[in-house]
Order: C-alpha cells, then structure tokens, then sequence
C-alpha cells in the first residue's frame, strides 16, 4: 500500500467529536514513551509529522489521522507513567473505553509494547481489556533492533508467555529504524479496506 496523503489529525476527547464518514478505523495503543509518534511516522513515512517527545504523556486526546482519504490511525493517550496526575489519567482511561466499547468503525488494534523489556502490569491488563471485547490485535513489538540476534528467542518467549499468548495472535517485530513490520501492518490494515 502506497501512502500518499495524511490529514492533520482530526482531534476529539468525546463521542459527539468522532468523525463521521463512517471509514474503517485503526487503533494504536501503548504506554507511555513506547514509540507510538514514531510508528505513526514511520508507517505513513512523514518525518515529524506525528509529535515524538522525550517527555512521556504528551498525547491527551484522541487523534484521528485520515490516511490516503481512506482510512484512520487513531492514537490515544499513553498509558502507564506518564507525568500527569491520576485524575487526568483515569479521565484518559474513560476516553479510551468510551471509544473502544462503542466504536464500530473500529477494525483492528495495533497494541504496541517495549520489545527490549518483559510487558507490564499495564499492558497486561490493557491486553486482557482488547479481548473481553472481542478485539482483533496486533501485538507491536517496538524497539526490537534493540535487542541482539541471540537475545531474541528469548524475548519472544518472555513477551508471549506474560501476553499469554497463541499461535492466532498476530505477533509482530517492529523497526522504526529498519522499517521491519511497517509492510505487515499495511497488509494488515489492507485487508479490512477490500
């Protein structure tokens, strides 16, 4: 797939600010700081056009990216240690699953986690909540050139056994600097829009 046009995100923080032209939508979920500005970037393949931030929990709404006239990235904020208070967290996490419980648009979950460490608490539970609602996901392992050729099998281990997870889920190496998985992802995203 050949990206040749991205819109400015169309940004909401409830319901009544979704779009409304009724296209397939792609949602990208991750902590805090694990890449997602850079997978956006590197998928679309615009250099900033995504804000990256050294500083985590820069994302506080939800952005619709419209790409190619076609389709949305949807990015949301961050999870985990962001620097914000908890009240603003747990209005991000309400935003979050207002979106994800209501959202038919919503076809597929990219759930992008850290390759180089064992996943968190939060993206257990955030990998647990995408399944109670039935959702098709993509496991994003981000940072993975990283991690050395033989330490590989080992992360590959530690990530699927905390997931807990089998052969049907989809589990994918990602790459910003090598672009490894970007054509996946777009075959992934391809699928749904036939």
């Amino acid at each position: 797939m050949q990206i040749d046009k991205v819109s400015e995100p169309q940004i909401a923080i409830r319901v009544s600010q979704y779009p409304t032209d009724n296209k397939c939508e792609f949602l990208l979920l991750g902590r805090s700081n694990v890449g997602k500005s850079s997978f956006i970037n590197t998928l679309i393949e615009r250099k900033n056009f995504a804000r990256t931030s050294s500083k985590p929990g820069k994302t506080q709404t939800l952005n619709f990216y419209l790409v190619n006239d076609n389709f949305y990235l949807v990015d949301v904020p961050g999870y985990g240690f962001a620097s914000v208070s908890k009240d603003k967290q747990k209005k991000f996490g309400i935003m979050i699953e207002d979106y994800i419980a209501t959202r038919e648009n919503l076809k597929h979950v990219f759930l992008l986690i850290d390759y180089r460490h064992k996943p968190t608490e939060d993206d257990i539970l955030m990998y647990n909540f995408l399944k109670y609602y039935n959702l098709n996901v993509t496991i994003v392992a981000t940072k993975y050139d990283k991690v050395t050729k033989n330490g590989r099998a080992k992360q590959d281990k530690l990530i699927k056994d905390a997931l807990k997870l089998d052969d049907t889920i989809n589990f994918l190496p990602w790459s910003t600097i090598t672009k490894k998985g970007r054509e996946e992802v777009l075959d992934i995203i391809a699928g749904y829009l036939k």
